[in-house]
């Protein structure tokens, strides 16, 4: 795989930075996820080929040997910045409650995540602190210890900002938001809405911190210096966004919202519903693909509006939507299975593995519980993914497998288990 032989300690976080460390271990790191001590429910859903370590972070041996792993490791990766949970809002008359209400939120998180209970109520930006600052651990200091370190820091605006928001609340759909993105998504008669959290946790920040490490690996191999991953979830959405910014010029967005070529105006890019309830998506822009749409509905063409007279698409739609209505969903895809009109059915996740496509390129994957989840992308020729299929560890399952190769004693191991720094969570039989 192409990353064997890359170390890399993820402290435990929520979406993005564990989505991150799940793409890192499917092509081969080695990835350590560190979790508080004294919980027995891991947050982590995308843990995927990684281990744990429960480390008590409240105790300095806990920050000790956190820092021992960093160091003797190739990549960290931060979920919790201190931008991410502090939001400082300084002109509006609400600033004290809000500011308390935020502080709430940051230190049950903390808690969480951590086990740090005490964090302090500041009103400067610049004295805040991320958890690994607060433990002496930030870039700065284990970039002195391991000039060859990549310290990833998975954030929500920028490491630099004041936020001056009247009482907006830190939310996915807010971050897609901040460069214009939400303003786009949705239907011409209803409100803009968030496509789930996946451009601004996954595609924006998780996806991003990703190529952000490995871009840092490959330079490392010039340089022989490690650096700082400033991964934004904001700027990484607005980056994913490029082609709406860049593509203004062509017309495709002179309309409002919903009603242009690729954002449900057109009726030709749309899904429709099926006599049986379920749904047929439609993707036919070029002409050749649409005459092959026209002729599969059954329409005669000289009887149709033309396709890009744009004041008739409402009406146009209203056609095809009373002609999908006419026929089940699998009735449909017989018709259009092997045309070119660009018409497929929507299935859902229940349905999706047992697709004849993809069950013939292996797309998704069954693990040892039996959870199925997509295979990994893109597929390398001769170093492809090879995600493990054992079932997500236990918290500290790992912490004294992972000890040890990093240098510790048994003894070691054993005075800190005692200590109450660790825990070693043990394996239980499902018998």
């Amino acid at each position: 795989m192409a990353l064997v032989g890359v170390r890399v300690v993820e402290l435990a976080g929520l979406a993005p930075a564990p989505f991150c460390g799940m793409v890192l271990a499917d092509f081969g790191a080695k990835v350590i996820r560190v979790d508080r001590t004294r919980n027995t429910m891991a947050m982590d859903v995308q843990a995927r080929g990684k281990r744990s370590v429960a480390l008590n972070l409240k105790k300095p041996e806990g920050a000790a040997v956190l820092r021992s792993l960093c160091i003797q490791s190739d990549v960290v990766i931060e979920p919790f910045r201190k931008d991410h949970l502090e939001m400082l809002c300084t002109e509006n008359s609400g600033t004290l409650i809000h500011n308390v209400t935020i502080h709430s939120l940051k230190t049950s998180l903390y808690e969480m995540m951590y086990g740090i209970t005490h964090v302090p109520l500041s009103l400067h930006h610049s004295s805040l602190q991320s958890v690994m600052e607060k433990l002496g651990l930030g870039p700065e200091e284990l970039l002195k210890e391991n000039p060859r370190l990549i310290c990833t820091e998975v954030i929500v605006f920028s490491s630099v900002i004041y936020v001056t928001l009247g009482s907006e609340v830190l939310n996915k759909a807010g971050l897609i938001e901040w460069f214009s993105l939400l303003s786009m998504l949705g239907r011409s008669t209803e409100n803009p809405y968030a496509p789930i959290n996946l451009v601004a946790d996954f595609a924006g920040g998780g996806l991003t911190c990703a190529m952000g490490i490995i871009l840092a690996l490959y330079e490392r191999t010039r340089s022989g210096k490690g650096q700082v991953i400033d991964s934004s979830m904001v700027e990484g959405a607005a980056y994913v966004g490029s082609f709406v910014w860049k593509s203004q010029n062509l017309g495709l967005w002179n309309r409002s919202r919903g009603q242009n070529l690729l954002d449900s105006g057109a009726p030709f890019y749309e899904t429709y519903k099926t006599a049986d309830g379920k749904y047929m998506a439609v993707g036919a822009i070029e002409p050749q693909f649409y005459d092959e749409l026209i002729k599969g509905l059954g329409l005669d063409p000289s009887e149709l509006p033309l396709q890009m007279s744009f004041s008739d698409w409402p009406e146009l739609k209203r056609i095809f939507t009373k002609t999908f209505a006419t026929k089940t969903r699998a009735q449909w895809c017989q018709i259009f299975d092997g045309t070119d009109a660009c018409v497929t059915p929507v299935l859902s996740l229940d349905e999706v593995s047992s697709h004849p496509h993809n069950k013939e390129r292996g797309s998704f994957i069954k693990d040892g519980q039996g959870e199925v989840s997509p295979r990994p992308a893109p597929l390398l020729s001769r170093t492809p993914a090879s995600p493990s299929l054992s079932r997500d560890p236990f918290i500290g399952e790992h912490t004294r497998d992972v000890l040890a190769e990093y240098g510790y004693s048994t003894g070691q191991i054993d005075s800190l288990l005692s200590a109450g720094i660790i825990e070693c969570s043990k394996t239980k039989s499902r018998l």
